[in-house]
């Protein structure tokens, strides 16, 4: 099997981003500008193969993804949101051209992040749980782990990744007394993809509850709102 190195993003995250998934953009925008940039250079060439065990490509482009989407945050830095606005007015253009520009590139081919997540990672492994380890760099995003995904460990990762989404009460929660569910848009948005493993989402949901709750098909859900607001840990 050959090597990948991740051991620099690992030691990246490691640095600048901190338990709640919130990142230090300030610091390592001042301190490490070309850290990140440089280590996603080693995967251009279009000699980098891509031919490799099923484990190691899924660590290697959910790791990309959530690099990709750092380096560009990076760019613009200091910003508040990754969802622009003209006076006060979401810019829903540019909000799209940030997952939709083909702006990175790996093993000779440009690819947007929109190409990573759906004709990638979706289309290749269909695997519900990226959903939970793929970061756009905002609140109502998964937490982003600060460290990497690592080939021998990226199941383990996975399935601690949708645990802590689904038992964080931010993002799922229950209200005994409606009796409804109250979960993250990302249930609404891939609603199929985890639907290829439950019968319904509180199906789903229920699989990974802590505390358990009466939850299934026949449960009311309604959407929480997501926010865009950055991800971000303001440094001292």
């Amino acid at each position: 099997m050959v090597a990948i190195a991740f051991a620099p993003w690992d030691a990246l995250l490691k640095q600048y981003v901190d338990g709640q998934g919130r990142v230090d953009y300030g610091t390592w925008q001042r301190d490490q500008p070309d850290s990140l940039n440089q280590w996603l250079s080693t995967f251009q060439s279009p000699g980098f193969s891509l031919e490799l065990p099923r484990d190691q490509q899924l660590a290697l482009w959910i790791n990309l993804y959530n690099a990709f989407t750092i380096a560009r945050i990076l760019e613009r830095y200091p910003i508040a949101s990754i969802q622009p606005k003209i006076l006060g007015l979401p810019n829903w253009a540019a909000f799209l051209w940030f997952f939709s520009r083909p702006a990175h590139v790996v093993a000779g081919k440009r690819y947007s992040l929109a190409d990573i997540e759906h004709k990638v990672l979706r289309s290749q492994f269909q695997e519900p749980r990226i959903h939970f380890a793929l970061v756009c760099a905002s609140i109502g995003c998964p937490l982003l782990r600060n460290e990497a995904y690592w080939p021998d460990r990226v199941e383990q990762q996975l399935e601690a990744d949708v645990s802590r989404f689904i038992n964080n009460e931010d993002k799922v929660h229950y209200d005994s007394k409606t009796q409804t569910l109250y979960c993250s848009q990302i249930f609404k948005w891939y609603r199929q993809d985890f639907l290829q493993l439950a019968p319904s989402i509180p199906d789903y949901i229920r699989r990974y509850l802590k505390v358990d709750r009466p939850l299934d098909a026949e449960t009311p859900i309604q959407y929480l709102d997501y926010d865009w607001q950055l991800n971000q840990r303001i440094s001292a």
